[in-house]
């Protein structure tokens, strides 16, 4: 690629492609390959002025190199990769506000009176068509009050307010659907998969590969717990899917040999031999986004009464235009009246309001599902946590291993290992990652492995039974046992680790020792939610009193819970908002999708199990939990600019009618008013809710 570098800083690169014209595919191409190369943080690309902004880390020279050789035909993109950008979206758009601005202004300066009036009557015919349509279904809605405003003003021969009416109503249209598709993309993006490896069968064994690697007619296995990440049929095993991310339905449903799956769903049981039938992500990024605009997710209370009360005000507004011709016999006063009607500015600003701030959650990788679970963040007086990978860093480290038989240390850390590395948790991540640095290969050489969620995993070795797990699931559930001559060394465990315990045949064989250290930013985190309005902040964790109470001082809750099920967590809930309470669940296992399904609210955090994160309503993919508190500002300032914008479109409109009926200002002039102050709450909603200065303070 030919380029010239406009601009230049230490680790950031303003550079100019030398062509005639850049398309959107070719934007979104460039993008995408330098988005890919590992010493590229953040790229981009502007399509008008053929421009890239790329910040960098290593040399300059490098990178020049890598833009040097770059090609667009050279380079294979996913074919969902420019359908789902938005970039042609925007263009669209803008292309469309642009196109519509010039030719009102220009009609008005170049176009004679009389072409302008009959172009001003044929335009208006779709406006009133629409209001004799909603009375013909015996609803006076805002299409009514629309089509009596035009339709009067023509009638006048008020040619130029009718054009001015219709002119802003457009904009406003305009406005709405761009801002609505562009926050449903954004949304669908982020909603879109991201899975990087899966599992493989190949010759009898499972393989650990990549995702763009598997094709059409491959087998892949999915373990509980997983996202099914193709489209495929089912070739043996049978298991419960979850397919409420497509479907919308909240049960599981059974899947067997023969059976059809889709790439999105999540197995919540058993196990699946999956052959592929489609590996493009495309249709999972148009179904996702068929299922946002078709559901009643995305729209809180407060957009839904906004609407509900511009119909209902419809009726008065038309009342209050008779009244006025009664008492003061001008049509020109009623008509004031008329022109100035609050349901247009209801309709338009409270949805931009919410969808503006999902958009501006999701600038700060935090994922929100539909409007109403802003809404009851904003509400939130209680916040439930879970410990492990949530409080604690979603990264815990094997500090040791302690043998209790005949296996030695190396053996224990192999074979557990082996069986942890099919199941998403962040502890079954530091067992395989530690058997990993020390070198330790672990082919399959167990029989199908059980997992039990929230307690453990059992499977067969050698004919010899072998589980892992939870105090609690090894010694209580398995009836395992500590060898007396080891007793000793059982009670002098490290306190300061949690412990994973491993047996073999009913004996321990070892204890896993992991640390798993407390986020730095966790008390400071807690501190913040109690200024944002949270009274009661939970910690609720499987794992011993003894961990859970030292994590619990240190972080400052007010209440924590050890050794709880995944049952318990989600009880404790349903407790709490039959007390009237509304409740926060931040998780990331699979233990705690129950607890996240029942909350007013449910977040996952990135690192967990995609089980969490395809039931939790909210994500948060920063590893940051201050981004918790950045989520209740958004949603605290998106409830105020609702309860602002309410207040400004009441003010306004009522002092335009009140000018209006006392003749200080003219129909036309009322009309102009009107749109204008409806289209500045609207785009005004569209802002930012956080200032700069609070972003940077969060993301440091």
């Amino acid at each position: 690629m030919r380029f010239v570098i406009k601009h230049e800083l230490k680790g950031r690169l303003r550079i100019h492609a030398v062509q005639r014209r850049m398309t959107c595919s070719e934007a979104d191409t460039l993008s995408w390959f330098l988005e890919k190369q590992e010493n590229i943080t953040s790229v981009k690309v502007y399509e008008r002025t053929a421009d890239a902004v790329i910040c960098y880390t290593g040399e300059k020279e490098d990178l020049i190199m890598l833009l040097k050789q770059f090609r667009y035909s050279r380079v294979e993109v996913p074919e969902n990769i420019s359908a789902s950008s938005g970039r042609r979206l925007n263009t669209e758009y803008k292309e469309k506000l642009i196109t519509k601005v010039i030719l009102h202004y220009s009609s008005k300066l170049f176009l004679p009176y009389p072409v302008r009036a009959v172009y001003t009557v044929l335009k208006s015919v779709k406006y009133i068509w629409e209001g004799i349509r909603c009375l013909r279904q015996g609803k006076i809605e805002v299409p009514v009050l629309d089509a009596a405003a035009i339709g009067v003003s023509v009638l006048r021969g008020d040619i130029n307010t009718a054009g001015s009416v219709m002119f802003l109503l457009g904009v406003g249209e305009i406005l709405e659907e761009w801002t609505h598709k562009k926050s449903v993309g954004d949304l669908a993006r982020s909603m879109s998969l991201n899975i990087k490896k899966v599992w493989m069968e190949k010759a009898g064994q499972e393989i650990l590969v990549k995702t763009s690697e598997i094709r059409k007619g491959d087998t892949v296995v999915i373990h509980m717990g997983n996202v099914i990440p193709f489209d495929g049929e089912v070739s043996s095993g049978e298991g419960m899917v979850n397919q409420a991310s497509l479907t919308g339905e909240s049960m599981p449903v059974r899947r067997t040999a023969g059976q059809s799956v889709y790439a999105g769903t999540v197995l919540e049981e058993g196990e699946l031999k999956v052959l592929v039938k489609a590996v493009s992500g495309s249709t999972r990024f148009e179904k996702i986004v068929t299922m946002i605009e078709d559901s009643e997710k995305l729209k809180s209370s407060a957009e839904s009464r906004a609407e509900h009360l511009a119909d209902r005000l419809v009726p008065y507004t038309l009342l209050g235009t008779g009244l006025a011709w009664l008492l003061t016999r001008n049509v020109t006063k009623a008509l004031s009246v008329l022109m100035v009607d609050f349901s247009c500015a209801l309709k338009l600003a409270m949805p931009i309001s919410v969808l503006s701030a999902i958009r501006e959650a999701g600038e700060r990788n935090i994922t929100v599902k539909g409007g109403k679970f802003m809404e009851a963040v904003a509400a939130a007086d209680t916040i439930v946590f879970d410990k492990t990978g949530t409080l604690t860093k979603a990264k815990p480290t094997v500090k040791e291993v302690v043998p209790f038989g005949e296996y030695p240390e190396g053996e224990c850390l192999r074979i557990a290992a082996c069986l942890e590395e099919h199941f998403p948790h962040s502890m079954a991540k530091a067992v395989v990652d530690a058997a990993r640095k020390r070198g330790l290969s672990h082919e399959e050489m167990h029989s199908k492995v059980e997992y039990v969620v929230a307690h453990g995993i059992s499977s067969h070795i050698d004919r010899r039974k072998v589980v892992i797990g939870s105090s609690h699931f090894v010694f209580e559930d398995e009836g395992c046992r500590v060898r007396s001559e080891y007793q000793d060394r059982f009670n002098h465990l490290p306190t300061e680790y949690s412990h994973l315990y491993l047996a073999v045949d009913r004996e321990l064989a070892a204890v896993i020792c992991i640390e798993d250290p407390l986020r730095e930013e966790a008390g400071e985190m807690v501190k913040e939610l109690r200024a944002e309005g949270i009274t009661k902040i939970v910690m609720m964790t499987g794992d011993s009193e003894r961990t859970a109470a030292a994590i619990a001082q240190k972080v400052g809750v007010d209440e924590y819970y050890a050794e709880v099920l995944p049952e318990d967590k989600a009880g404790f809930i349903e407790r709490e908002k039959a007390a009237g309470r509304k409740v926060i669940m931040i998780g990331d296992g699979i233990n705690d999708s129950p607890a996240l399904s029942a909350a007013d609210a449910g977040i996952a955090v990135s690192d967990g199990a995609e089980i969490a994160r395809e039931i939790s309503d909210i994500m948060i993919t920063a590893d940051d939990l201050r981004e918790i508190v950045t989520l209740k500002r958004i949603s605290d300032r998106m409830m105020k600019r609702i309860h602002c914008n309410y207040r400004g479109i009441v003010g306004i409109n009522s002092a335009l009618i009140l000018l209006g009926v006392t003749g200080v200002i003219r129909p036309t002039t009322s009309a102009l008013l009107h749109n204008t102050s409806t289209l500045a709450i609207s785009l005004r909603s569209m802002g930012s809710l956080l200032p700069a200065e609070n972003v940077e303070e969060v993301s440091t």
